[in-house]
């Protein structure tokens, strides 16, 4: 079973990270992959997210692909999950970048509360691929090959009051400034501190000139318009359909399938 594999992204870079790994059932005899977005008010978010479903659909044809949403978007994720039923096993991924209230606690209840049969997978991040995202967006949006010596980044993600949400997103900036070479401090649109203008106000007191933002958000929307207005220089665009984000789904997906399958074999007794 090939687990690992080197691609290139739009922007030319390559994509170092594992995965997705196949399952070891038939893409028709696997679980269903319920992918948990949590919605937004923006209609270009749920286009978005949408378009990547599609994405994960292209490279995983025979694996039945649903959407639920955790609030103001249709479907929500209890009406997917009723929709399924019992007619089979499915493993929620939550279309989140860190680890939350929303992953520790609604997903799971509106899991539980529902007749089908679910394991809910690990956030995406932090993981090399949702690097692999972020780099290559920023790419785009001008961020020279050559490091700038006064070059500096703001991860500028959701936010929340939960420490492990921040954690995550502290190690996603660590592995950011590995790969670019220059600082990376994690900001916040709402929840936790620093704000994305008080990082960029930290950054520039420490003298450095060129400050980039980017924008660890899944779909465009209010936090990621809000903060693209506080870049003073450049900005990338939300990850999106960017080609590691539907790799990165599948992962969490196949990791998920692969913990269960773990979890069966130890409690197989030794004859």
């Amino acid at each position: 079973m090939r687990t690992s594999s080197t691609t290139r992204t739009a922007t030319g870079t390559k994509a170092r990270a594992a995965g997705p790994a196949r399952t070891a059932l038939p893409d028709a005899a696997a679980p269903a992959l319920v992918v948990v977005a949590h919605g937004s008010r923006d209609p270009r978010a749920l286009s978005t997210v949408r378009a990547l479903l599609g994405d994960v659909r292209a490279l995983r044809p025979a694996l039945p692909v649903h959407l639920g949403h955790i609030e103001l978007n249709e479907p929500l994720l209890p009406d997917t999950l009723g929709a399924l039923g019992d007619a089979g096993p499915a493993v929620l991924v939550p279309l989140l970048l860190s680890r939350g209230h929303h992953v520790t606690r609604d997903i799971p209840e509106m899991a539980g509360a529902s007749p089908a049969r679910t394991r809910v997978a690990a956030p995406l991040g932090p993981h090399p691929l949702l690097v692999d995202a972020l780099h290559a967006r920023l790419l785009e949006a001008g961020w020279p090959a050559r490091v700038p010596a006064d070059g500096a980044v703001v991860l500028a993600s959701a936010g929340s009051r939960d420490p492990q949400s921040r954690a995550g997103t502290a190690r996603t900036a660590t592995h950011l400034a590995a790969r670019l070479g220059v600082p990376v401090l994690p900001a916040y649109a709402s929840a936790a501190a620093p704000t994305v203008p008080e990082a960029v106000r930290a950054l520039t007191a420490r003298g450095y000139r060129r400050v980039a933002v980017a924008s660890c958000f899944t779909a465009p929307g209010r936090f990621a318009t809000e903060c693209a207005a506080a870049a003073p220089w450049i900005v990338s665009a939300p990850l999106g359909t960017h080609p590691a984000m539907a790799r990165l789904l599948l992962h969490r997906y196949d990791e998920a399938l692969r913990t269960v399958g773990a979890a069966a074999r130890r409690a197989v007794p030794v004859p």
